[in-house]
């Protein structure tokens, strides 16, 4: 079990919580929380190890490539591969979203 801890810049703080997907059904859980004005933090907690550069990669492609509302994000992976990270991460940005407002 590893634990990862990334940082990058962000608006205004999103406005509520959303969870999407489930740790123990073979995929990942992601729980986004409002977070500090300006920045979105990021704790993995990871069940392979050594792979800290492949998941720099992955979200800092995801939280490089636009500005999006200030969260914190937990993710507890179960072995996931970077698509499913994406795709789960689109989910949580996608609800966010549904009113118009947040993670854009």
């Amino acid at each position: 079990m590893e634990r990862l801890q990334f940082e990058y810049p962000a608006g205004e703080p999103a406005t509520r919580r959303i969870l999407v997907g489930v740790v123990g059904s073979g995929d990942l859980e992601v729980l986004v929380e409002p977070g500090e004005s300006g920045k979105t933090a990021i704790d993995v907690t990871t069940s392979v190890d050594g792979y800290g550069k492949v998941w720099d990669a992955q979200l800092s492609r995801v939280f490089r490539a636009e500005p999006r509302a200030a969260m914190r994000i937990r993710i507890h992976d179960f072995g996931a591969t970077p698509g499913v990270v994406g795709m789960r991460l689109a989910e949580a940005f996608e609800a966010l979203s549904a009113d118009g407002k947040e993670a854009s």
